[in-house]
């Protein structure tokens, strides 16, 4: 990094997308963009460079102030930050939450004037450089507020958020950019902007941007700097664009340097052996989470501390711990959207917006779009998903304008569905009874010697009892694989809908995805209930006032999918009888037909959370007349992680 890191250009040109609904949480489709001018801004404040007389460099803004997001970046005399792990504390002032400590941008808020310091520390290989910084914080009226400044990669995808100010958004938004390198702009949300990192940079470079709004008769600003860093060539045939850099999160654990290399890298050119990242079972006596975060691969390391604080706090029958055994890393990225199991690997990927706690932990978190957002807008129905308990939505939805802090408790379902759901492929490609026989020297190898057999679990499945509606299939290929739709199944409406799907014995839409989405949906929803007594609706409705035409809860307790629930649990499972966990789940409960989705989340009556599924449907109440909020939850439509492709020898 240059002794004086240049700030660069962005954004002569600009790109608007329209926001629309999507595969995961959404806003209804359909919403306007919104568009804005673009300028190159007259004037900026930038940042200093200050040395100290050692090989760091510190860029520290002009001033800083109390309600403020703020950053301290540093770098070494004439190298990138690259090949140096960073290590941030704060030695002096009034704490602070920090969230970046491992990154050369340390990203922090001011709550109070005062003095504050820090040591950093930057390491590679055998060379170490340390030094410390200070700066003052002073009180300021009203002030906008960008959070935040940030590292990224060349070339990654990079969101900001404006703050809102008394909960309220100022008027008249304006962003204009310094310099004259060129990045598109998305303003589809004038408070959340979104850019492609520049990828033809010849060393570290600060991209910044100002922002200009209204509010309470004044005219206020804020300034961003995003500090984009240059990195290797791409060479990996398996990450072939931009991805964040990474770390082991426990750098002592004796698997920190190859989990690093074999999971999220742009140079891994051939996927490691089993001998190099064995499977997490494959290791003597390894059901500890203490095993299991000496596998976790990190882009801050906030999300290992609060990966590790759920497998310690919300799993005490140890499910997840038991189906780890069967992945080779859990990688936790800022920049991974969504989730996915990838069997090139042995890992799965974790997206961290399941794993804040803290305002400051989000504001690392991109908050580009699913990719997947507008797949099956040309259809005429949807089949909206939510998890429910006491009549409830277990989920919250907390607005990214909103400063907000959450608990464990508070993220657990939405992060035990995924996690029942990822581990359920990993479960299905290597259970655990298969760990003493795999052959390698790839875990690719293995997958298709056990996939050629017809032996992997969602294939039994299918031999067992099959999916068979060829028009649910069809329309899962839109919703889910991105299909154009053709004229016939344009015109389907929800009661054609409704009669495909009740011919068959899938708890969701998403089964029809993939055999590999059937075996993991049945799973997912089976131990929600199991496990936390969380249950799942599923409804087919239209698309313009979401009335149910079909709708039920707690399918997965339904008699017509036992056979086909059990096997996959007992496959997975094997300490838990299948057959014993879903005769004790609770009786589905029909959804009332012509009501809306909403309204319709009040169908379980008090008896009916101890009903086995042998019970009686005649105490089913009809009272469903919930009101509803002007504030309505998001709809759920598909799911929140995505397929990846199988690799070739």
């Amino acid at each position: 990094m240059k002794n004086n890191m240049a700030i660069t250009a962005i954004l002569a040109s600009v790109t608007f997308l329209s926001a629309c609904g999507g595969s995961s949480d959404s806003s209804s489709p359909g919403a306007p963009e919104t568009t804005l001018p673009i300028n190159v801004c007259e004037t900026s404040s930038g940042l200093t460079t200050v040395n100290n007389g050692t090989e760091l460099n510190f860029n520290v803004e002009q001033q800083y102030y109390v309600n403020q997001s703020a950053s301290i970046t540093v770098g070494v005399s004439n190298q990138n930050s690259n090949d140096y792990q960073f290590n941030w504390q704060q030695t002096a002032g009034p704490a602070l939450d920090i969230s970046s400590e491992n990154s050369p941008v340390l990203a922090f808020y001011i709550p109070e004037a005062a003095d504050y310091s820090f040591t950093v520390e930057a390491t590679s290989g055998q060379i170490s450089y340390s030094d410390k910084i200070s700066i003052s914080a002073a009180q300021m009226s009203q002030q906008l507020n960008v959070y935040s400044d940030h590292q990224v990669v060349a070339g990654n995808d990079v969101s900001l958020r404006l703050g809102q100010i008394n909960n309220q958004v100022p008027s008249n938004i304006q962003w204009c950019y310094f310099s004259d390198q060129q990045i598109s702009l998305d303003l589809t949300n004038a408070e959340r902007p979104l850019f492609t990192a520049p990828d033809n940079i010849a060393e570290d470079t600060f991209v910044g941007l100002k922002v200009t709004a209204d509010f309470a008769g004044e005219t206020l600003t804020d300034e961003v700097f995003v500090l984009v860093t240059k990195q290797n060539a791409i060479t990996s045939p398996y990450f072939d664009s931009p991805i964040a850099k990474t770390y082991a999160y426990n750098s002592a654990s004796p698997y920190a340097i190859n989990a690093q290399r074999c999971v999220y890298s742009n140079q891994l050119n051939q996927t490691c052996e089993l001998n190099d990242l064995p499977l997490i079972g494959q290791q003597l006596d390894s059901e500890t989470i203490a095993d299991v975060m000496d596998r976790v691969v990190v882009s801050h390391d906030w999300m290992g501390r609060n990966f590790e604080q759920f497998l310690t706090e919300a799993d005490p029958n140890s499910d997840f711990i038991k189906l780890l055994q069967s992945v080779s890393a859990v990688v936790i990225s800022y920049d991974i959207r969504p989730s996915f199991y990838w069997v090139a690997t042995g890992a799965i990927y974790l997206d961290p917006e399941y794993l804040w706690l803290s305002p400051t932990e989000r504001d690392t978190i991109n908050e580009a779009p699913d990719y997947r957002s507008d797949f099956g807008n040309d259809l005429k129905f949807i089949m909206p998903w939510r998890y429910v308990k006491n009549n409830d939505y277990v989920s919250i939805s907390y607005d990214r304008a909103i400063r907000q802090s959450r608990t464990i408790a508070d993220l657990t379902p939405r992060l035990a569905s995924l996690m029942y759901h990822e581990l359920a492929h990993a479960n299905d490609f290597f259970p655990r009874s298969t760990h003493s026989q795999l052959q390698g020297p790839t875990l690719i190898d293995d997958f298709y010697r056990r996939a050629n057999s017809n032996s992997l679990v969602s294939d039994q499945l299918q031999n067992i009892e099959p999916l068979t509606s060829a028009e649910i299939y069809g329309l899962a290929a839109v919703s889910f694989l991105g299909e154009t739709a053709d004229a016939i199944q344009k015109a389907y409406v929800p009661s054609d809908v409704t009669s495909f799907f009740l011919t068959d014995y899938a708890n969701d839409f998403y089964n029809y995805s993939s055999t590999r989405e059937d075996a993991a949906m049945l799973f997912e929803e089976a131990f929600m209930s199991h496990r936390y007594q969380i249950q799942r609706d599923v409804a087919v409705t239209d698309t313009d006032n979401l009335i149910v035409d079909w709708g039920q809860r707690g399918r997965i307790g339904a008699d017509e999918l036992s056979t086909r629930a059990a096997f996959v649990i007992n496959q997975m499972m094997p300490e838990v009888d299948g057959e014993s966990l879903l005769n004790g789940l609770p009786a589905p409960i029909n959804m009332i037909a012509g009501q809306d989705w909403f309204d319709n989340v009040d169908i379980s009556p008090s008896l009916s959370r101890n009903m086995s599924r042998a019970s009686t449907m005649s105490n089913i109440s009809s009272d469903a007349n919930a009101v509803t909020s002007d504030n309505r939850p998001a709809i759920q439509v598909g799911r929140e992680h995505r397929d990846m492709p199988i690799p070739s020898r």
